[in-house]
């Protein structure tokens, strides 16, 4: 029994993510209004991600900003990494779950409304140098 475990943890090892990142669960914005954000920073430097994520209005573009400087955080803290040497590698927002409303309606009825969570992923990755492979 502890053998399979060891495997079993052996195993989630080798398919943990690598690269820094940083996640932000249950966010009360739609995942398709985080998603254009996400759509503008990707394969940015991190400077020019933060520089796009300071101008853009969009109500998703706040929580992106929050994750993307956390991720910058673990990458400085936990990885030993350069800010400038970071380029954003892969950003998504899952769907999360949809807090659940009542509109009322005529005749005593009621229509439902989703209220839709995020989940907000970035990763990111260092730059290679141009000589390097």
């Amino acid at each position: 029994m502890a053998s399979n475990m060891k495997k079993k943890t052996e195993r989630v090892e080798a398919k943990r993510e690598k690269r820094p990142y940083a996640v932000a669960k249950y966010i009360r914005v739609s995942p398709y209004k985080v998603r254009t954000v996400l759509d503008l920073i990707r394969g940015k430097s991190v400077k020019e991600a933060l520089a796009i994520l300071s101008t853009v209005t969009n109500g998703g573009a706040e929580p992106t900003k929050k994750v993307l400087l956390s991720a910058v955080a673990n990458a400085e803290h936990n990885r030993g990494l350069d800010r400038n040497d970071l380029f954003v590698a892969a950003c998504f927002a899952d769907g999360g779950t949809h807090l659940k409303r009542m509109q009322p309606v005529s005749k005593g009825r009621g229509h439902a409304i989703l209220k839709r969570t995020s989940h907000i992923t970035v990763i990111l990755d260092v730059k290679k140098a141009e000589g390097e492979l």
